[in-house]
């Protein structure tokens, strides 16, 4: 935990993120489902916060990301908190970008157990994780572009690394999503299961990973990410350009508007400015 984490964990909701340690495995559950488990700062304070404990913990030798309730992995960051200005990244988690986690590179295996939709950063979320299992009306989606803005969580470079490079640009321009049956289809997911079992499968997952040595399991998944100076190889590059782009577009009317246009539940109106 960070120096200044006992002074910010005091300030913010950690009923948001519901963090249990079973058997070798750390399961990270947003807790949010009013909300379809949009991220906040809170969640993203604590999600970087539990990863950064992890990496450092012997005990924990695989880690689970899911969502609470069966409706929604994550709806991706929280556009009302974003368009009244009340969205407050923590600083000390903000260079691990969305959610304290699409950057946040550990050795130990992490799999998402995608409970229901996951899109804009929900899907994020489950790209920046190295397996994938998710329920059969699970879906999903980058519609950033329906919003004014870009899937600035690693989705637009990861979503293309991930999946044939046509069908994942169709993704990435309309914002429409894709089925659960797809994205298997597709090879963007390890498992799809009945609704209901998205976790239970994440956890088998992570117990067979867990019964093997951990130390061997970590150099083996540095390797395969061609991990260099803590950074997979060929990401800095695009994380520099990602920020450039952001930095750009979070200057234009329309980045403005799309949040607005989402919380007052109309069609956005687009200037191209």
């Amino acid at each position: 935990m960070t120096e200044t984490a006992p002074k910010i964990l005091a300030e913010i909701d950690t009923s948001k993120v519901v963090i249990e340690n079973r058997d070798h495995v750390l399961i990270l559950t947003i807790n949010r489902p009013e909300a379809r488990n949009a991220v906040d700062g809170d969640v993203w304070f604590l999600i970087g916060d539990a990863l950064e404990k992890a990496q450092d913990d012997p005990e924990v030798r695989a880690i689970v990301l899911t969502g609470a309730g069966d409706l929604a992995f994550s709806a991706g960051l929280d556009l009302r908190a974003l368009s009244t200005g009340t969205l407050r990244i923590p600083p000390e988690m903000a260079k691990y970008s969305f959610a304290g986690f699409a950057r946040h590179f550990t050795s130990k295996p992490t799999i998402a157990a995608v409970n229901g939709k996951a899109l804009g950063g929900g899907s994020e979320l489950a790209l920046a994780c190295d397996l994938i299992v998710a329920v059969e009306s699970a879906s999903f989606g980058l519609p950033e572009v329906k919003r004014g803005l870009i899937a600035g969580g690693g989705g637009v470079f990861r979503i293309t690394q991930a999946i044939p490079h046509k069908i994942a640009l169709e993704l990435l321009l309309t914002g429409e999503p894709m089925s659960a049956q797809d994205a298997a289809r597709w090879g963007l997911v390890n498992r799809v299961v009945p609704d209901g079992e998205a976790l239970s499968c994440a956890l088998a997952l992570a117990a067979q990973i867990a019964k093997n040595a951990p130390l061997a399991v970590q150099a083996s998944k540095r390797l395969a990410y061609r991990l260099i100076d803590g950074e997979p190889a060929g990401e800095a590059a695009m994380w520099a350009a990602n920020e450039a782009e952001i930095g750009a577009l979070f200057a234009s009317a329309d980045a403005a508007e799309g949040p607005w246009a989402f919380a007052e539940k109309r069609e956005p109106v687009w200037q191209g400015r």
